[in-house]
């Protein structure tokens, strides 16, 4: 069973430097893979919610073949918007879209960022689609969630 971070920072604090392989090994299925995290992570999150890759990107409103390369980490983006519309649209909770997030190597939601703050509520009520959201956000006077090649 995978060990959240806590409980591996927990654990690393008393652990001596001769015990880091011993580390390795017992916590394996929580550690990050080192070729493509967040493939890994999203493919099973996507399994384990019983949901189609193909959907996901159809609620996210994000082209599919654009989204499978995403996904498989074969194209990158720096927007961050779009890994947000996909972790929505893929019914991740916060606390996995922050996992996808850091995966990701994007910054992870802030409770004291206002924008981030609406998005841990819709995130955590599922008020509707990737539309409903973006009115939620445009109504509490913030920047909505950007579609694919929309830049500041």
């Amino acid at each position: 069973m995978a060990k959240d971070t806590d409980e591996l920072n927990n654990i690393l604090k008393n652990t001596h430097t001769s015990d880091i392989q011993d580390y390795f090994e017992a916590n394996a299925d929580s550690m990050l893979s080192d070729d493509r995290p967040f493939a890994d992570y999203m493919r099973e999150l996507i399994k384990t919610k019983g949901i189609k890759q193909q959907d996901v990107f159809l609620e996210a409103d994000i082209p599919e073949r654009y989204g499978y390369k995403l996904i498989a980490e074969e194209k990158r983006t720096r927007q961050r918007d779009i890994i947000l519309r996909i972790c929505y649209a893929a019914r991740l909770t916060p606390e996995e879209t922050d996992g996808a997030l850091k995966r990701y190597g994007m910054p992870t939601l802030y409770a004291k960022d206002k924008r981030d703050a609406i998005l841990i509520v819709l995130f955590n009520e599922r008020p509707g689609d990737i539309l409903k959201v973006n009115s939620i956000l445009k109504e509490n006077g913030v920047d909505t969630l950007k579609s694919c090649g929309v830049q500041d």
